[in-house]
């Protein structure tokens, strides 16, 4: 019986002593309990994670699109500044074109204004300076009624023709 002199054999026959006591008592349910406890846990946390991660995904794609709706609405609005831009731009030079047009003619109907006045101012002295040269030469050369007479009667002539 050297068999029962070993501490290995008293260590087996410990060992299915606890064993038998463990199935006594049902220790291997709660163990299997506590594992199938523990699995559905971990299911459970990994469906939690697969729903979370669907969810980020998705919030990523929603906040992808709401950024490139954004960005195409921002190209938009400066497409639409440029084009304000333009437009104001031309007008504000047909605005500038105009204004100089109507200067330039209001300056030249001054100018053909004053060149008339000019013009008529001119023909007055011309034709008082004649009327007076006229007056003194015949004053000097006919004397009596028919020098004042003619005289009259010429100043008259000159004075509707030069007018």
């Amino acid at each position: 019986m050297a068999i029962f002199a070993e501490a290995e054999t008293w260590v087996a026959v410990a060992f299915v002593i606890l064993l038998a006591v463990f199935a006594y008592f049902g220790v291997h349910r709660t163990v299997l309990q506590a594992l199938d406890k523990r699995r559905d846990r971990i299911k459970a946390e990994l469906d939690e994670a697969r729903k979370l991660k669907d969810e980020a995904a998705k919030l990523l794609a929603d906040y992808r699109a709401r950024r490139a709706s954004a960005e195409r609405e921002a190209q938009a609005i400066v497409e639409s500044a440029k084009a304000d831009a333009e437009r104001i731009a031309a007008e504000a030079k047909a605005k500038l074109e105009d204004f100089v047009a109507r200067r330039t003619k209001s300056a030249e109907s001054k100018i053909a204004l004053a060149e008339a006045q000019a013009l008529a101012d001119v023909r007055a002295a011309a034709a008082e300076a004649a009327v007076a040269a006229a007056s003194r030469i015949l004053s000097e050369s006919v004397k009596g009624n028919l020098a004042d007479e003619l005289l009259n009667k010429g100043i008259q002539e000159v004075r509707g023709k030069l007018n």
